[in-house]
């Protein structure tokens, strides 16, 4: 079973995503980037990681893309092969490239645009071996 982190701090977006993640695996819920820090460093505690991230990029306190730069450090620094880290998809409403771009680049494997289209997510969840 697939163990799942969601940070969004939008209450329908939440509902949503938790909703639809739920038919795949365990889902933990966490209203902004400082949280998802915490919850994402229990689970390394637990020895029970995450499989996959969602992380909205506009969250109050700590934004989508820091989040996602502090899990890379994290995983790093534990000394972690690329095929052993999360999954992270970014989801947001932004619609830029510069925000696609920067999550790209700070090492979100895929990117998903709001409202989501959750046939297009299960795809992306194949692709990257979460679910079949």
């Amino acid at each position: 079973m697939v163990r799942i982190l969601i940070a969004e701090d939008d209450l329908a977006s939440r509902k949503v995503i938790s909703k639809f993640l739920s038919n795949y695996g365990e889902c933990d819920i966490t209203i902004d980037g400082i949280e998802a820090l915490e919850a994402f460093m229990m689970a390394w505690d637990e020895g029970r990681p995450y499989d996959l991230i969602c992380l909205d990029i506009m969250m109050p306190e700590l934004d989508g893309i820091k989040t996602l730069k502090a899990i890379r450090d994290i995983e790093t620094q534990k000394g972690l092969k690329e095929d052993k880290r999360a999954k992270i998809i970014m989801t947001t409403a932004l619609n830029d490239k510069d925000s696609v771009m920067n999550a790209f680049e700070t090492g979100c494997e895929a990117y998903a645009a709001k409202p989501l289209n959750m046939d297009k997510l299960a795809e992306v969840m194949k692709k990257l071996n979460l679910i079949r």
